[in-house]
């Protein structure tokens, strides 16, 4: 114990050296330079922000050619819808359908889950049958090929599949 307060005493009488006449006249000149890098590093706001024209007249003319897009394909699309023969040729060609009658146009089914259950043993069987579950959303799409008209529907299915295993 003894030794630890003689540390502590010796700790207590240790004082910084005052920095010298040259480090102080170096740091008063760098402080009062305007483009020194110690002012940089020190004072950050001391060079003033300046507007850089060109990149803001480069995003003006991308914003302006982006809407100018837009709106061209926004026209171009409505007339194409005013034309017609804007439906589907394939559908039209059908021929005979009623102004009320709907084609099967497509079916969709997206597996966004599938789960490995692990092995099962069913009463009966010779081996064991490995177990999946898989959720999915099927969409289904009709058309009516004189109007133009679709309808879309979405629906969410589960299926469970064993699959036999072997031991070989």
């Amino acid at each position: 114990m003894k030794d630890f307060s003689e540390l502590e005493e010796q700790l207590k009488k240790l004082r910084p050296i005052q920095p010298s006449e040259n480090l102080l006249a170096a740091i008063d000149r760098d402080l009062n330079q305007p483009h020194s890098p110690v002012t940089a590093a020190v004072l950050p706001r001391a060079t003033r922000f300046q507007f850089n024209w060109g990149s803001i007249g480069l995003g003006l003319a991308a914003a302006a050619a982006l809407l100018l897009f837009l709106f061209l394909n926004l026209h171009r699309n409505a007339a194409d819808k005013s034309l017609p023969g804007a439906t589907t040729p394939a559908l039209a060609s059908r021929g005979g359908a009623a102004p009320t009658q709907f084609i099967p146009a497509g079916l969709t089914r997206v597996v966004y889950h599938t789960r490995d259950e692990g092995l099962h043993f069913r009463s009966g069987a010779e081996q064991p049958m490995r177990r999946t579950r898989s959720l999915t959303r099927e969409t289904m799409v009709w058309r009516n090929p004189t109007t133009g008209a679709s309808l879309r529907v979405s629906y969410p299915s589960e299926e469970i599949s064993l699959t036999p295993v072997s031991g070989q």
